[in-house]
């Protein structure tokens, strides 16, 4: 350590260069340093995506879902397989074991899925497997409105999305909402039956009717011609004069039989944007890429068009992730230097001299731009949880210097020069300041052994913050001696003490106390060794009043972000038209825009999910996105807005509802996004759903809860059709047969694409939309035979009306009913406490289970993995320190402070009515390191005034004197510094809080309590040792003990 001190003290040219260098070095990485919310995440989730399109949720699962699980279940490290089938859809979800190498994954399921795709039934699309990747999820969202929905869309797909999609960092570009063009061909029935032909017929005849194909090559001469049929179809026309040939050998053109119009498709879904008819473009970013620089040059594009096409569009940007990650992160730098500048008050309230206040601040600057660079080179990104690293930190970056300038500053005082009190006096407390650091770092180290959520999120954190005090420790050990030989002159010395005005006197009397302080520690202590057992009492019923207080603590898995987004969603009776639930929709539309702190609603109907990951989900569905303006903007929270939703929408005729805050931490978690949610497992469905309601009644009456839903609900009404196997194949046709004439004569069937000004548009096939839109129509469909004879129906296949189920989820291919909830004045952990006792005297048949999911298995995970990881932290702070010391005795009595911490957790967490989260763990886990540094100080001072042969107790008392003032310093540094983050008011500040929460209450409640808990314990095991020393010794040997001490 001396050699360090000398060579900075001793060459402050070559550290005047080295910093100027880190100065430049430290201001371009940060520019350079990628900016997002969170930090990049690899999740161990992998989803298989399969349409069926027409089946419902029970011939989905049995058709496709099963078929994939069998052969998905020998893929390597799989956790868990979820599915999720529904109409026209099988979703399943496979999520790996941590640490799995998801590339090698990927292709382990197309290889296993590539086995069984020839057994998927026909009309089965080729299942897609998509890696799950926060970075899929939109950044931006647009919609473009006009007066002609019709232009609007075109300019949305010529226009804006190849000019977005050319940009470098955007990853893909895609459009949802508008109407999309067809050519349909609506058969009459009646006529096609006259003519003994049937719709696939005619299908078949357009598709061989349309095509553009090579057919080789001839010669004429020297030169070579390729030869080309060129049979696409030009105009509508050319669709209407295709000539069909009957049965019977006459020709006909397909306009007898059937009307042909160039329109469009039937709408599936409407979209607006505040009242406005509008196309959506959703924008992806690519994973490398700055979400901030991105927004910017998609903002700057579409502003181009706008002044380029001149035309009646109106482009609203409804959702845009730079906004909330720009405000996110001004927020955090807003706070880092309000710590700063708390910190530095505490700086010059305790030494009211400012030349010395700022060599201490120094190491604030300059330790920050050192962690950019650092930064940079590991490959970081600027986001919510290193900046609030960062800021976290920022009272600890200042602890080292304290500790160094004090101990300079008292050499001095000495009366040694300037030069040599500053390589005396840092030298002197080198070992301290290295063994607090190396302490504090080695919390972080069970990082690497906690798996999870955990990890991925906070384990940026826990290197940003290592870096920021690595490089506090340098600066502490060269710039701080640099500065003060310089600057430390008999006059600078000198405190503050002219002035006039209530702020001086305060200061003067602060400054007074402190001066007085040290002696009256000095008389607490020496009271405090006369009275050992009655000190250890009282701290050991503090504790267990402490840990008595814990279960009044709540426990969440994350705490929630106000980001300004509410989700709404929109369920009208089964069965409604998209026109019915459009209706009920605006009604809701108006109610929500009446609100003051609404500025934007996306509407979907006819979709289910959020904005940002909607999808088909009948007529009788809709997604309404919610933004409100800035949260420095309006006077009340997200969460009240929300509540302000709900009543508004009490009593809505005709529809469900549900009311969800959108959190921007949301995609951090690889399960539901409910915070409740009972699983029941079973094979039977009506078993099942009766399990289901049972369960949903004990949720919905536990305090605390709302909105609760469950999975196993009645689907929209279904017309089931049973086919004879007997009765038809005496026809001569198969089950597969006649399903596929339904399916073609209600849905259509698209026979061809036809080319028009370089656009394909599907040509459908179907018969006239009049033609089997009522039951009697479907009873009485004739299907020709393969012998051209003609038969009804009815005479081959039964009919029933029913309700099938919305969805039918499976786990690890066992079928699954979950209840869910959100949660509603009150914490997960009790809600959760309350629910299990209850639903555990519930009687359960024979093959079913009960098992909880959500953010309540999220939480327990992650909490058993950070358990762990904090008693691996304080193996390894102890071990630090016996390393550092060469001694098991003084790490032992240093570790006396940790524990302590437990007093203040509890009250600051109690005081703030925050709950136990994941963050708050990891603040828990920081205390390890942080508490133990004013131990270290104290105790490392004692020994070495032990070493000099001053008497033990006399040691105690003039280590605490002397020690005091930077162990307080220190501590009011760090709590104040923090304090900014704990009041958690800026935007994003509520992920940090609990954290900032939990080391200013821990530091607080260790360090008050330390400052008398440590020499007392000292004292009592310096004791021990003696006697044992003595037993073993027979008394030789009386200064035996301090070879263990020392």
């Amino acid at each position: 350590m001396k050699g360090i001190v000398k060579f900075a003290v001793r060459r402050p040219v070559t550290m005047i260069i080295v910093v100027s260098v880190l100065l430049i070095l430290g201001f371009f990485t940060y520019s350079k340093l990628s900016v997002d919310l969170l930090p990049e995440m690899d999740l161990p989730v992998i989803a298989v995506l399969t349409t069926y399109s027409g089946a419902g949720p029970e011939e989905v699962e049995s058709g496709v879902t099963k078929l994939l699980e069998s052969a998905l279940t020998t893929v390597s490290n799989v956790d868990t397989i979820q599915s999720i089938s529904t109409a026209g859809q099988s979703i399943i979800i496979m999520m790996f074991k941590w640490g799995t190498d998801m590339d090698a994954a990927g292709i382990e399921i197309k290889d296993s899925i590539g086995y069984v795709e020839g057994f998927l039934p026909s009309g089965v699309e080729d299942p897609m497997v998509v890696k799950m990747d926060p970075t899929m999820m939109p950044i931006m969202q647009i919609g473009v409105s006009g007066e002609d929905l019709e232009q609007v869309q075109e300019i949305a797909e010529e226009v804006i999305e190849p000019r977005l999609s050319r940009i470098p960092e955007v990853a893909s570009v895609i459009i949802t909402g508008g109407q999309d063009r067809e050519v349909k061909v609506e058969v009459d029935p009646v006529r096609l039956e006259n003519y003994g032909l049937t719709l696939s017929q005619v299908a078949q005849v357009l598709q061989m009717e349309n095509f553009n194909m090579s057919s080789g090559k001839v010669t004429r001469g020297d030169r070579e011609y390729y030869v080309r049929n060129m049979q696409e179809f030009e105009t509508v026309e050319d669709i209407r004069n295709v000539a069909i040939l009957t049965p019977t050998g006459a020709s006909l053109r397909l306009g007898d039989i059937a009307t042909v119009t160039d329109g469009y498709k039937e709408m599936e879904q409407y979209t607006r944007v505040n009242h406005k008819e509008a196309v959506g473009i959703h924008i992806m970013k690519q994973t490398d890429a700055n979400t901030v620089k991105t927004s910017e040059l998609v903002r700057k594009e579409l502003a181009k068009i706008q002044q380029e096409r001149n035309l009646d569009f109106e482009v609203d940007v409804v959702y845009d992730a730079a906004s909330y990650v720009q405000r996110s992160i001004n927020s955090t730098i807003r706070m880092i230097f309000e710590g700063a500048l708390l910190a530095v008050l505490v700086l010059f309230l305790f030494l009211r001299n400012m030349r010395s206040t700022l060599i201490i601040f120094t190491s604030i600057p300059l330790s920050i731009i050192a962690t950019f660079i650092m930064m940079y080179f590991y490959g970081t990104t600027l986001n919510l949880i290193t900046m609030g690293g960062l800021a976290l930190g920022v009272g600890r970056i200042v602890d080292d210097s304290i500790v160094v300038f004090e101990n300079i500053y008292r050499h001095r005082s000495l009366g040694l020069s300037p030069m040599e009190a500053a390589i005396t006096g840092a030298s002197e407390v080198g070992g301290a300041i290295l063994a607090a650091t190396m302490t504090f770092i080695a919390v972080f180290l069970p990082m690497v052994f906690v798996e999870g959520l955990a990890s991925i999120v906070f384990s940026p954190m826990a290197m940003t913050i290592s870096f920021a005090i690595l490089c506090s420790l340098l600066v502490a050990l060269t710039i701080i001696p640099l500065m003060s030989s310089r600057i430390l002159t008999d006059q600078s010395m000198q405190r503050t003490r002219t002035g006039s005005g209530r702020i001086f006197d305060i200061m003067q009397g602060f400054g007074n106390w402190i001066d007085n302080l040290g002696e009256r520690y000095k008389v607490l202590l020496e009271a405090c060794l006369n009275h050992r057992r009655r000190v250890i009492i009282i701290v050991t019923l503090l504790m267990v009043a402490s840990c008595a207080a814990i279960p009044l603590v709540g426990a969440e898995f994350l705490p929630t972000t106000d980001s300004g987004e509410i989700s709404v969603s929109i369920e009208t009776d089964k069965g409604s038209s998209l026109d019915d639930t459009d209706e009920i929709v605006r009604q809701v539309e108006a109610r929500i825009l009446d609100i003051p702190e609404v500025e934007t609603v996306f509407t979907s109907v006819g979709s289910t999910g959020t904005m940002l990951m909607s999808m088909g989900g009948g007529s009788n569905n809709s997604t309404l996105y919610v933004k409100l303006c800035p949260k420095n903007e309006r006077q009340r929270g997200v969460e009240i807005v929300a509540e302000e939703i709900r009543q508004k929408l009490a009593g809505l005729a005709g529809a469900k509802y549900s009311v969800s805050v959108m959190d921007s931490t949301s995609s951090m978690g690889m399960g539901s996004s409910s915070p409740v949610v009972v699983r029941i497992s079973g094979d039977d469905l009506d078993v099942l759903k009766e399990l289901s309601t049972e369960v949903a009644d004990i949720v919905r009456s536990t305090p605390g809860t709302r909105e609760v839903t469950s999975s196993l609900t009645d689907g929209n009404p279904e017309v089931q059709i049973r086919i004879d196997r007997d009765r038809a194949a005496a026809y001569g046709l198969t089950p597969m047969q006649v399903a596929s004439e339904i399916k073609s004569a209600l849905d259509g069937t698209v026979a061809t694409r036809y080319k028009v000004e370089g656009e394909e548009i599907d040509v459908r096939v179907s018969y006239a939309s009049e033609s089997y839109n009522d039951m009697d129509y479907l009873t009485n469909m004739t299907i020709l035979t393969p012998q051209g004879a003609v038969v009804k129906l009815s005479q081959i296949a039964s009919f029933e009306l029913a309700q099938g189920p919305v969805q039918i989820i499976r786990e690890d291919q066992v079928r699954k009913a979950e209840v869910s909830a959100e949660l509603l004045n009150r914490d997960l952990n009790s809600v959760m406490t309350d629910i299990q006792a209850r639903v555990a005297q519930m009687n359960l048949p024979a093959g079913y289970e009960i098992s909880y999911g959500g953010e309540n298995e999220e939480m327990m995970e992650s909490f058993a993995s950070l358990a762990i990881a904090l008693l691996l932290a304080i193996l390894l702070v102890y071990s630090v320190m016996a390393v550092q010391y060469e001694s098991f005795f003084n790490p032992f009595v240093i570790m006396f402070s940790v524990p302590t911490c437990i007093i203040g957790v509890v009250f600051g967490l109690l005081v703030t009515g925050r709950a136990f989260s994941i963050t708050a763990f990891i603040g828990v886990i920081m205390l390890v390191g942080i508490a133990v540094s004013n131990a270290i100080v104290y105790v490392d001072y004692l020994k070495q005034l032990r070493e000099r042969g001053m008497e033990r107790n006399a040691a105690i008392v003039e280590a605490g004197r002397v020690r005091l003032r930077p162990i307080l310093m220190t501590a009011f540094t760090t709590i104040l510094a923090m304090l900014p983050m704990a009041i958690g008011l800026g935007e994003g500040a509520e992920l940090i809080a609990p954290l900032a929460t939990v080391v200013i209450g821990g530091l607080l409640a260790s360090t008050l309590i330390t400052l008398v808990l440590v020499p007392v314990v000292y004292s009592i095991f310096d004791d021990w040792g003696r006697k044992i020393s003595a037993r073993f010794s027979k008394g030789s040997n009386t200064q035996g003990p301090d070879v263990s001490v020392s």
